[in-house]
């Protein structure tokens, strides 16, 4: 027998491939709360309404929320490892390390391996950095400015912060800075082209000439 209010013909409103799912929280195994708090709060991520027993910080930008606490896991302490976005990983490292972060070195990945150093060609996906939290949960910082197709549904474009947007505003100014170049013409519709090459690098979509 089918569960209550199920759906047999998985093509149907049920499906589960239009279902809306939103990741929301990552729960952290932790050994000291208050040790903890300290650690995330120097990340400068938001501290978060819970109920007792649950501590949740969310980073600057994002969706989804960090949880820890004594009850919520029964994990081990520092054997999560998970990934953060940025658009610079650079300027993101600086910012850690002048908080007092320990960072590694930014490094690329390379087909012999991690390499040294930015990504030459600043490719998305390609460019990292690591951290570790007091217990050795372990942060691994992605650089991503263009989504690979399909990452992100079409017509769907967001921002998770203001700097996220400046960020995007300033690659897509360089970018039309050589459209114009290779057009030899000023481009009045400016406007137009900025959105699309920005939705574009969301999306993964080819970016407008």
């Amino acid at each position: 027998m089918s569960p209550r209010g199920a759906q047999s013909d998985a093509s149907g409103p049920s499906s589960v491939e239009t279902l809306d799912v939103k990741l929301e929280v990552i729960v952290v195994p932790v050994s000291d709360v208050d040790r903890a708090k300290e650690f995330y709060g120097r990340l400068g991520w938001r501290l978060d309404q819970t109920p007792p027993g649950v501590v949740q910080y969310t980073p600057h930008g994002s969706g989804c929320s960090v949880q820890f606490g004594p009850e919520l896991t029964s994990a081990a302490p520092g054997s999560a490892t998970a990934y953060l976005i940025v658009s610079d990983v650079e300027a993101a490292r600086n910012a850690l390390v002048s908080a007092g972060v320990e960072v590694g070195d930014v490094f690329h990945a390379s087909p012999n391996g991690p390499v040294d150093g930015l990504d030459p060609e600043r490719r998305s996906y390609f460019s990292r950095a690591t951290f570790r939290d007091p217990d050795g949960n372990t942060w691994w910082m992605q650089e991503i400015t263009t989504r690979l197709p399909g990452r992100i549904e079409g017509g769907v474009t967001s921002f998770g912060s203001a700097s996220d947007l400046a960020s995007a505003m300033r690659r897509a100014a360089a970018a039309h800075g050589e459209h114009e170049e290779r057009t030899g013409e000023r481009d009045e519709n400016w406007p137009d082209w900025y959105a699309t090459y920005m939705a574009s690098e969301q999306t993964g979509a080819k970016p407008p000439e």
